[in-house]
């Protein structure tokens, strides 16, 4: 996904970050609460909202950084952390080029009239609404991304659409833990246990990245600049949208989700979520903080 408005030619309220998946694309069971005893935003023993995350973005303007999850979306900007919306598990989630405007997927949670599986949905109000697009009842995509075309999802079969209402099935052999893309153009990028495949027109066709690392989550700070890492946290970064890669510092704990944007001064900064919270790295992924440490 995107990055700051000031280097790229995108509006000034693009928001930034792909969301991650497991490699096992395990579907969630229903929502049962928060764990009993904890704060209604923040799971007993963990620095996060919910013990499962599935997706992360952040604005490249403001910073905010939202978490979906199997209980829903929450502002990790906010101390403690404020649930935006209903409770439902979002088991995909994407942000598209507008300030606020988002696509997802999963099952309904408790107290949800939505159908199941959730299809695909959308909210122009930051998720505190959602439209229902499309495939309602029909499919639950586990990995999702915008590109300039349109939208790509993986619901067991992968998928492009250009309006999110119109599908067209396409025919690959992988099954992708992430799809990563960039609003302002069609390269994607699919992660796999085999490796990374790449596709240069919106999700129709695929080429494997020979010489690419094995990495399981990927996120798009410019149309060029991608930032990747393994499932033992090992950071890699990519200036040509995911041709080569270059392998950079580490992220402490189990990796659930990741983000990127550009910073001011340049350098690609990256959001990682772990079950002891949202780590920041502003050297292009060489170290790592908690992000809410000055």
């Amino acid at each position: 996904m995107p990055i700051s408005s000031k280097t790229t030619s995108r509006p000034a309220a693009v928001m930034a970050g792909t969301a991650a998946l497991v490699l096992a694309l395990a579907a969630c069971t229903p929502s049962t609460g928060p764990t009993a005893g904890a704060s209604p935003t923040q799971q007993a023993g963990s620095g996060l909202p919910s013990s499962h995350v599935h997706g992360l973005t952040v604005s490249g303007d403001t910073s905010q950084v939202l978490l979906a999850t199997h209980d829903g979306l929450f502002d990790m900007t906010k101390q403690p952390a404020a649930k935006i919306g209903g409770t439902n598990d979002l088991m995909g989630f994407t942000a598209d080029k507008d300030s606020g405007v988002f696509y997802a997927s999963g099952h309904p949670g408790e107290g949800s009239d939505l159908p199941n599986p959730l299809g695909l949905l959308k909210t122009v109000d930051g998720g505190k609404t959602w439209e229902q697009l499309s495939r309602q009842g029909e499919s639950d995509f586990h990995a999702m991304t915008t590109t300039k075309s349109g939208i790509v999802a993986f619901d067991g079969t992968l998928r492009t659409s250009p309006d999110g209402k119109t599908w067209k099935t396409v025919p690959v052999g992988f099954a992708p833990a992430v799809l990563a893309g960039h609003p302002d153009t069609d390269t994607v990028l699919a992660t796999t246990q085999e490796g990374i495949q790449r596709s240069t027109d919106g999700g129709s066709s695929w080429a494997a990245v020979k010489s690419g690392p094995v990495i399981q989550f990927a996120t798009f700070a410019t149309t060029a600049e991608v930032a990747g890492a393994e499932p033992d946290g090992t950071v890699h970064y990519s200036a040509d949208a995911g041709v080569t890669w270059t392998k950079r510092g580490r992220i402490d704990g189990k990796v659930l989700a990741i983000a990127a944007v550009k910073g001011a001064d340049g350098k690609p900064q990256i959001w990682a979520a772990t079950p002891e919270g949202v780590l920041v790295s502003t050297d292009g992924g060489d170290t790592f903080r908690p992000s809410q440490e000055p």
